[in-house]
């Protein structure tokens, strides 16, 4: 693990995104909460927030830290047909939450794909950047649309 021992505490903050497409029923039975194991977007939410908390027991070089802040969006997009998820992670330390934001959105929508595959195995997660990071020593990153 790196030691970030030696840089500034400074307030940090990371936005990644990423989406799955899936079949136009499959889509309607999500948008129907017409799923059997439930309501697809609340629980993918929460997934997305619980993964970002445990990012450094899943990446293993990682650094724990105390998130100030996680938020993830998962909206509906009917022309793909599928989600897409934003994961916004924020925090005060000596490294960013780069990880954070992009575990946020990959477990979000692994939880997706896991709620629907009985109904469509021919999901595809992906598109998953990390589309802003803020704060530190390198300075600002925004990705080019």
């Amino acid at each position: 693990m790196v030691d970030v021992g030696d840089k500034p505490i400074s307030v940090r903050t990371a936005v990644a995104s990423g989406e799955i497409s899936m079949q136009l029923d499959t889509f309607n039975l999500i948008r129907d909460n017409g799923l059997k194991k439930g309501d697809v977007i609340p629980v993918a939410r929460l997934a997305g927030i619980q993964a970002a908390k445990r990012t450094a027991e899943l990446v293993p070089l990682c650094h724990s830290l105390q998130l100030s802040g996680v938020e993830v969006r998962v909206s509906l997009e009917e022309s793909l047909p599928g989600c897409r998820v934003e994961g916004f992670v924020r925090t005060t330390a000596q490294t960013g939450v780069e990880m954070e934001a992009l575990t946020a959105v990959s477990v979000a929508l692994l939880t997706i794909y896991d709620m629907a595959k009985a109904v469509d195995r021919t999901m595809v997660i992906s598109q998953i950047v990390l589309r802003e990071k803020r704060g530190g020593t390198k300075g600002d990153f925004i990705s080019s649309p």
